[in-house]
């Protein structure tokens, strides 16, 4: 796209924030032409604004109706946009009985070519999951913003650290350098919340990039920095909670805008089975659904059509202005279930090879199936969500390691979480992970044992799935001690001036620290062109005496993986895998180099060998 272009469009996506003085919200903010759903429906905040009749005069853009609330204050618009509508701005016009009109200039612009087909991630990504206020401060003026209620304080776990959006941009060549492919932020919209506004999940505005990170053309900047790289953007979304301090709560549309009327009468019960229990009463499954987060956390009503419309919007409206590759769902069982299904098939309509995965943390196999696509559910229930956070395979993963090994313990239970991939629609599609930035960090689970680790993240890039990784786990990061969410959400070194180690550069860093980042490096860009793990089938082979062994298979690649989980070496019998190896006589370890005969092949203890076989 040429640069004056790619101006313009900046210009047209900032202009809706520049609202007349009588309206004080008008969300979406513009919208395209070109869409697959013509409809939009604008939801227009400003006093007394009910009392109006809006009106369209622009070529192929026509007012359906409008909808009054219970609140003078709020109208919803709804719009049709035909394909051969004009971009530009459109003039909203609303007429008040006494002869007075407000005039809201909309923008209308054309899609970048090709936008519906956009590719999702996939098995051939690595997701890096980073904090924005924990990686990197590029930009040390905008760590305070007149106006705003928290100020930063670094030496407050879980305060504002100033990290921010021109951070990560200054380090986009590291992501590429270590070889992943798509990057997930915790929220980057407006926190603006009195404390602990740093994580992003109780959003002040849907529309409005954080001040303290930046604004919304850094946001679309980055994602452009990062597709010169080849790196996809993955949207962290919220669809069950806003923030207390969001600007709808001093003035609600209606009363079921937020359940329980805006105030915290209930909280949720966090307990997921309660939605499935066949013989689970009804007040449970209410309590679980509309009970409030926290008190600073109002849980939104997706029953309510105008915000269930809203979130759909708004979530279709961040995929299409920041040119994203995939989202990510905060919490994803928690809102209304008749309204997930209708967000997620509305969202995969207009973008059928995007990708989204939702969060479900739970380690039952059959509640997290049930929210992927395709998969068989007890009640009939129809999800368009292509993928789901594996928390089973997680879980079961440290225990595999750090477990005596049973009859159904120790490695045993990774050949037994995978084993039960019957139950997805496509297990092939699920996001796995060693640790997020929810859970202790997975170098502290297993003890702060480097071969540990190490066995760990290979089975993590070379198993089926799209793998998601920590920020800072390269380096063995760790919170020894503690389970708090400010010191697992450290700061990633480096990021900010006169930081005496410096992971980007290698400055200061610890050899054991540097040695596990080159080992990530290593293995992630060979899995960059690696088909067996991009597509390749999974055949894999009941453990025994605590060696656990699978192949990818690829029609121009096998690629063989040993973990040993013993602590001692193992010779290793490979004819009992004869029905894959048979065409094979070697394998090349992909991190070593080295080459091994097929037949009798050395292990050593807590080790997972990577093999191409040739």
């Amino acid at each position: 796209m040429p640069i004056r272009l790619s101006l313009s469009l900046i210009t047209l996506l900032l202009a809706p924030f520049q609202l007349s003085a009588e309206i004080q919200h008008l969300e979406p903010p513009s919208w395209w032409v070109g869409m697959k759903n013509p409809e939009l429906q604008l939801m227009v905040h400003g006093k007394g604004v009910a009392g109006a009749v809006p009106e369209v005069d622009h070529k192929g853009v026509s007012v359906v109706s409008s909808h009054r609330m219970a609140n003078p204050n709020y109208l919803y618009v709804n719009l049709n946009i035909a394909p051969d509508a004009s971009p530009g701005t459109v003039d909203v016009v609303f007429r008040f009985p006494d002869g007075t009109a407000w005039t809201h200039e909309y923008p209308l612009m054309a899609r970048k070519a090709g936008s519906a087909e956009r590719k999702g991630f996939d098995q051939s990504d690595v997701m890096y999951l980073l904090m924005p206020d924990r990686f990197a401060n590029g930009d040390p003026d905008n760590d305070a913003v007149d106006g705003m209620l928290e100020n930063p304080d670094r030496s407050e776990p879980y305060g504002r650290h100033g990290g921010d959006l021109q951070g990560i941009i200054d380090n986009v060549d590291y992501f590429a350098d270590m070889g992943f492919t798509q990057l997930w932020l915790n929220p980057v919209l407006e926190n603006d919340m009195p404390s602990q506004s740093y994580h992003g999940y109780a959003a002040t505005d849907f529309y409005q990039v954080d001040a303290r990170l930046g604004d919304n053309e850094l946001y679309f900047e980055l994602n452009r920095k990062l597709k010169e790289k080849g790196i996809g953007m993955i949207q962290d979304m919220v669809l069950n909670h806003a923030g207390s301090s969001h600007w709808w709560m001093e003035d609600l549309p209606s009363e079921d805008w937020i359940n329980y009327g805006g105030k915290p009468k209930a909280f949720t019960s966090h307990r997921k089975l309660t939605l499935h229990d066949p013989h689970g009463a009804e007040s449970d499954r209410k309590l679980y659904s509309d009970g409030w987060f926290v008190d600073t956390m109002p849980d939104m009503n997706q029953r309510n059509p105008f915000m269930a419309t809203y979130l759909i919007q708004n979530s279709i409206w961040w995929v299409e202005a920041a040119d994203l590759s995939g989202i990510r769902v905060d919490t994803y069982s928690y809102p209304d279930k008749a309204f997930l299904t209708d967000w997620s098939l509305a969202v995969m309509d207009e973008y059928p090879n995007l990708n989204i995965v939702g969060e479900e943390w739970t380690s039952n196999q059959a509640m997290l199936a049930y929210w992927q696509a395709g998969s068989n559910t007890h009640d009939g229930y129809v999800s368009g969500l292509p993928s789901v956070f594996d928390f089973a395979l997680q879980e079961n993963m440290i225990l595999a390691l750090i477990e005596e090994d049973g009859w159904a313990t120790g490695i045993f239970r990774l050949y037994q979480t995978v084993a039960n991939d019957f139950l997805y629609g496509d297990p092939s599609k699920l996001v796995i992970f060693p640790d997020n930035h929810d859970m202790s960090r997975i170098f502290t689970r297993l003890g702060e044992d480097e071969d540990l680790l190490r066995m760990a993240l290979a089975h993590t890039f070379t198993m089926r799935g799209i793998p998601q990784f920590f920020y800072g786990t390269e380096i063995l990061m760790a919170n020894p001690g503690t389970e708090s969410h400010g010191i697992i959400r450290s700061d990633f070194p480096g990021g900010w001036a006169g930081d005496k180690v410096n992971a980007f550069t290698g400055k200061g860093l610890a050899k054991n620290r540097k040695a596990m980042q080159d080992y990530v490096r290593k293995l992630l860009n060979w899995r960059k062109s690696a088909p067996a793990i991009h597509h390749g089938k999974l055949t894999h082979f009941v453990p025994a005496n605590r060696v656990y062994v699978y192949f990818r298979q690829a029609e121009e690649q096998t690629v063989m993986v040993v973990m040993n989980q013993g602590a001692e070496d193992v010779e290793l019998d490979t004819s009992r895998f004869e029905e894959v190896t048979g065409p094979f006589t070697r394998g090349k370890d992909v991190i070593s180099g080295k080459r091994y005969p097929l037949g009798t092949l050395p292990v050593a203890g807590k080790t997972a060998l990577v093999l191409e076989l040739n």
